[in-house]
Parts: C-alpha cells; structure tokens; sequence
C-alpha cells in the first residue's frame, strides 16, 4: 500500500512487467507493449498511473517503479506488455519536500510526462485547483500513448525555400478561422483542418511561409479570472500539439490534423514554422500548478531563486526553464527533432530567446551551448531559425545573437519604422540603415540580408490599423486596470484616438497604413506581415491581447470587402517585392548587396541629403548589379508637401521615370505594377506622410 491505494498490477497480470530501458524518454510503442521512461533525479519512488478514462478520481491500475530493478541512475523506466496507442497515463513522483534544495516533491501530485506526444483535458480541468496539494487525478491532464509511424505522409516534401524568397505571415491557428464569417464550416473553425481551407487565401495574397503562434499543448486557463489565454505562450508540452486546434474529441486525432495541415501547406508550396516556446512552462511561481516539471525535477528544469524562496522569472511569465542544463538542452533538442523528423515543420521561432542564453543561474553567457546546439544539430539542417533576441529580464541581442544559421526579428526595424513614420525628429539616419538591412546590426557579419526579419507588427502589440488609430494602449478587458502591455508603442492616432468619421483622418491613415506596408515589403531583409493587417485588422486598442479569444482578435473576414484597396496594395507589393540587387546576388552577404546596388542618397535636392535631426523626408536611388534597372524611392514623412529633385541616369536604355507606388494617391494608382504611369517633370511632388517609388522601363514591377 503507498498513501492508502492498493498497487495493481497491469491487465497482463502480476508481475508481467519488465524493467524496459532508459535510452527512448517518453513512451515508446512496441509491438507487444509499451516502454516508459522518464528523468527524477532525487525522486525516492515513482508510480506509473494507467486510466482506461481522463476523467477517472483513480487510476484504473498503479504499477509501483522499484528503484533496484526500475531505476538506471537518474532515470526510471519499465515495459508494459499489453498496452497499445490511446493508452491514457501520468505519473506520480515521491521524494523530499526541500526549498532549500529546490526540490518539491508532492506524492499526491498526477504528473504528465515531459515526453509525452499527446496530451488529455478532463472536462473539469482546472489551474487553480490544481495549484493546491491533494488528490486531484480527476481534474489533472494526462499523457497518451501514440503512434507516430502509422501516418501516411504520402511523399510529402519541404517546400525549402531560401530566406531571399521567404515572406512570412504569422497567424494565429485559432483566431484565423473561428469568426462565423470565414466561410470555414462550423466544425473546423479555429482548427488545423479550418487553416487548410484558407491556404489559397494565402497563396493569392504571396505568401511563402506561416508562422504559427504557439502550437505546443498550453495551458488555456493561464489567464486572469473569467478569460481565457488566446496567444498559448503558456506551455504545458514540448511535443504534445494543442488539442484545443482539433475538431475531433478522440485525443490522438490532433496529430493526424496537424500533421494533415502541414501536409497541405507543403503541397501548396508554403512553409510551416513554428512559434517554440522553450523560455518557461504553464507551473508558473509558487501559486501555479504541479503538473510536470516541478513535481519530476524541480531543480533540474528551472532557474532557482536562493535559499527556496521561489522561481527566477527572467521571462515575466513566473518561471524560467534552465537551458543551460543538460537534461533541458536534451529535452529542448529532442523536441526539436520530433517537430522536424515525425511533425515535418519548416523551422522555428524561438519566443524570448534571449532567455536561453542564460546560464543556470541567469546570467547570460558569451557562447551558449543550446543554441550552438541548435544551430549545428544535422537533423535542423535546412530549418529555419529565427531569434526573437531579447527577453524582459533585460537582454536585448538585436545584432548580436549568438550562432551562424540564425535570423533575428528585427526590434529596431519597427521601433525605426514608426518613429520615422511617425513624423519623429532624429529618425531619418536610422530609417536608411533599416532600408538597406540593418548594415549597423548586420555588415559586420558573413551573412545575407535577409538575416534582418523586418516586421512593423506582431502579435504582441497593437495591430497595424492600431498603430494609426490610437496614442495609448486601452487594454481593460484584461481585467489588469491597464497596467499590462506596453506604454510606449510610437503609435500616432492621425488626430483622433479610436474610430472617427473625420474624413482626413480616415484618409491619412489608410496612406500610413500603406507607408507602412511599402517600407516593410520594400526594405533589405525578410518580410513578416501580421495576421490581418492586410485588411486593418483592429483590436480596439488592445496591445496585449493574449487573453482575448473572442472577435476582438479573431480575423474579420468583412474586412476584406471593407478594405480591398489595402488589400490589393499588399498583394501587388509582394508579387514585385524582389528589386534588382536581391534578384541579381540572392546568395551575396549584406556588404557585398550593398556594394553592388551603386546607393545614392537624396533630400529634395540630388545628392543632398538632409541627416539633421529635424528632417523628415529622404530618397534613394538603387541600380542593380548589372545598371540596367534602378529603383527611386522618395520618403516624405513630413506634414506639408515637398518637391523632389529626380536623377536623370546616365545610361543609354534610360528614357524616364515611371510611377510604380504614390501611397497618397487613391487605389488603383496607388500601385501599378503592370503600366506605371510615366514621369514627365525633373522633380515628384510627395504629398505629405507619403512614400513613392518611381521604377525604369525595366524596372522590378
């Protein structure tokens, strides 16, 4: 007896079990049973829990792990004979309860298992029940045995594109399908299987890769009280998809679905990336719940405050995983794998990367072994890597980040944008190293432009119609009073904060929508446009709309008839997205694209450019490699008209100017990419806030 329950022996009867091995982590399926093993260092037993219902107030057997016959040094593995895929199962670890030592064992505690492919809910699954001492088996999520060799991928291959080619779409699995107007049926909406319905939405808009927000199994009550957590930055699984994007109740039927999605997303020649949050899990501090980590080994998989007294939160989520440790480096990696070799993903987004460049006590290291790891593991090879490289613990790695494979999201690119945009005194000399790649973050080293992801907007923040509709964050549907989320988001609301009739301003922020749109889509490096900005996707305000899972961040789908000129604008930039230096010299680093694209920079004057600190317009002029077509941008961020002197090239095939972008102009002018409109006069007046760009004959469009 152990703490009142009899220990039952499996189906297969007394004693059948096996000792099993400890080298394949989780539980691996073999033809006549089920091998489990799992890592608890300091753990004095272990349970193996097996439940024929998620739901169930008891295990239907217990099978008592013997540490001398079930125990290889740290890890704790046996073979079930009999078991078979859908077997539903946890764990229960007993050992010391000491702070001081970081170690909190609970024995009352059901725990999933760090490996585990698939994960079950209980209907009366909740957080903060769970984050008390006590039987709870029938509330608490439960692992699942799975078949991962049985799916048919049918000849599926990568799509491989090179970043050069790449233009990223992040979206969010649910929000871009369950709004009743997205023409998906009912069933599938905010589903894997709703997401394939969309994908020749995506291929007419010029999309080359999805970037998904998180998809690892997360924890939906992590969020205040009566709401419910939307963006799944809140991990409960590092291999386990979230069965809350299935639209069939059977608990392995998620990974048929997303692995369906992907398949489907290949075949369209669309790449699939992934939003891998490997900085914290779903326990939290010491008010979350013991569902995995904290009740297996506590020590081992997060950073410690000293003396007991709690959790480092370098992340501002409560917790923070220890990276540097080998056993999380070894979690970390095989989950990797796992997406890559059963899951068939394209790459991955590493949320707060910056956190994994700490070491064990949280201090940041010069060559972290992970992501050198990550970086150099055969099985990634191909992948794509981006770093978000910085974390609220204060790191900030924004042209520095470790590793030679690695691409950054691009902070300074945004936060540049919009200050210029913005009408911002002091912006302009950083706005012309943001066009051109980020040569101040990136020259120095070996490697293409696009390693600068460029992206005015993400999920976290306010949208892009937000942007040029609102001066302050409104954020009380939070239910946090307005404290959460970013203050300063150099946002301008145009002269009206929220919705307006005012036809000016109506007016002014479609063209800074599209000032916007231009200089991302046209800038050195690779594009990331934000779920619905293409269409003025709104939040009302809200720049930290995490716990929002409802129309305030669901994809209007109206949108698309009430905004069809931003739209198109969108569209048409992407199809003609590749200028001449790109095209020319796809394979040459940052330094030599720039030395090749013979740059010249203007104000309204040629060759006069003004770098003040109160100027608010620029030009440029761009040839390709081979002086045959040149592209001549013209910025004017300033609040009055300005005539801009243009260049006469000096080359036989030049005959003229042709308009190809005037963002102040109505749609269709607005762009033309088959018959830009010939330029007649030695200067271009840019309408105040508004970005041009004029193309040769034999220009890009």
């Amino acid at each position: 007896m152990r703490n009142g329950k009899a220990i039952q022996s499996p189906a297969a009867g007394a004693g059948s079990e096996q000792p099993g091995r400890s080298w394949e982590l989780g539980a691996s399926l073999q033809a006549d049973g089920v091998t489990f093993s799992v890592y608890a260092r300091h753990a004095a037993a272990l349970e193996l829990l097996l439940f024929d219902h998620a739901d169930l107030a008891q295990p239907s057997q217990v099978i008592d792990l013997d540490y001398r016959r079930h125990r290889t040094d740290d890890y704790w593995h046996i073979f079930v004979p009999g078991l078979k895929a859908g077997q539903i199962y946890a764990y229960r670890a007993f050992g010391p309860f000491d702070p001081q030592r970081g170690l909190r064992f609970d024995p009352s505690a059901v725990l999933l298992d760090p490996y585990g492919k698939a994960i079950i809910m209980p209907p009366g699954y909740d957080r903060r029940v769970l984050a008390r001492s006590g039987d709870h088996a029938a509330i608490a999520p439960k692992s699942v045995v799975a078949d991962c060799d049985r799916y048919d991928w049918e000849g599926d291959t990568a799509p491989r594109r090179r970043f050069t080619d790449t233009v990223i779409y992040e979206l969010h699995v649910g929000g871009f399908t369950r709004n009743p107007n997205s023409a998906v049926a009912a069933e599938k909406r905010g589903t894997y299987a709703g997401l394939i319905d969309k994908i020749p939405y995506l291929l007419d808009l010029g999309i080359t890769a999805v970037e998904l927000l998180p998809v690892f199994h997360y924890d939906e009550q992590d969020a205040p009280p009566g709401l419910r957590n939307y963006w799944g930055y809140s991990p409960i699984s590092f291999f386990a998809p979230h069965a809350g994007y299935s639209f069939r109740p059977e608990p392995l039927a998620v990974l048929d679905e997303f692995r369906d999605m992907v398949k489907a997303f290949h075949r369209a020649g669309i790449e699939v990336i992934l939003d891998a949050v490997y900085n914290h899990t779903a326990e939290g501090n010491l008010d979350g719940p013991t569902l995995c980590y904290r009740g297996l080994a506590n020590e081992t998989y997060y950073i410690l405050q000293p003396y007991g007294s709690g959790y480092a939160n370098f992340t501002g989520t409560g917790n923070t995983l220890k990276a540097d440790h080998p056993v999380v480096r070894r979690l970390i990696m095989d989950s990797l794998r796992y997406w890559v070799r059963e899951m068939h993903v394209d790459g991955f987004r590493f949320d707060l990367a910056s956190v994994l460049a700490r070491d064990s006590s949280g201090q940041p290291l010069l060559s972290p072994a992970i992501l050198w790891d990550i970086d150099t593991d055969p099985v990634l090879a191909g992948t794509k890597l981006i770093a978000e490289p910085w974390d609220p613990g204060g790191l900030y790695q924004v042209g520095s980040f470790v590793g030679d494979r690695w691409n950054e999201w691009n902070g300074k690119f945004r936060d540049d944008v919009r200050s210029f945009l913005r009408g911002d005194d002091g912006a302009v000399v950083s706005l012309a190293s943001r066009l051109t790649g980020s040569p101040d973050l990136y020259g120095s080293k070996e490697r293409g432009p696009e390693e600068s992801v460029n992206f005015v907007t993400c999920h976290d923040g306010f949208t892009l119609n937000d942007v040029v509709s609102y001066n302050q964050k409104h954020n009380e549907a939070n239910a946090e009073h307005n404290a959460d989320g970013a203050d300063n988001n150099l946002s301008w609301n145009c002269g009206a904060e929220g919705p307006t009739d005012d036809r000016g301003v109506v007016e002014l922020r479609n063209r800074q929508v599209k000032n916007f749109l231009a200089l991302m889509l046209l800038s050195l490096g690779t594009p990331m446009l934000l779920m619905g900005d293409e269409v003025r996707r709104t939040q009302s305000g809200n720049n930290n709309a995490y716990c929002q899972d409802n129309a305030l961040t669901w994809f209007d789908w109206d949108l698309l008839c009430r905004h069809a000129d931003i739209h198109r604008f969108v569209k048409m930039l992407i199809q003609a997205r590749r200028y001449p230096q790109a095209e020319d010299a796809p394979e040459m680093t940052l330094s030599q694209v720039l030395s090749h694209a013979h740059i010249q920079w203007h104000g309204v004057k040629l060759h006069r450019p003004d770098w003040s600190f109160h100027s608010h317009s620029l030009a440029v002029t761009s040839l390709s490699q081979s002086n045959k077509r040149a592209v001549h941008l013209i910025l004017n961020a300033y609040w009055e008209p300005l005539d801009f002197e243009l260049p006469d090239l000096d080359s036989p095939w030049f005959t003229g100017w042709r308009r190809w972008i005037d963002t102040a102009l109505p749609s269709p002018d607005d762009i033309q990419n088959a018959q830009p409109t010939l330029v007649l006069q030695s200067t271009y007046r840019a309408a105040p806030r508004s970005v041009v760009a004029l193309v040769t004959d034999a220009g890009p469009v």
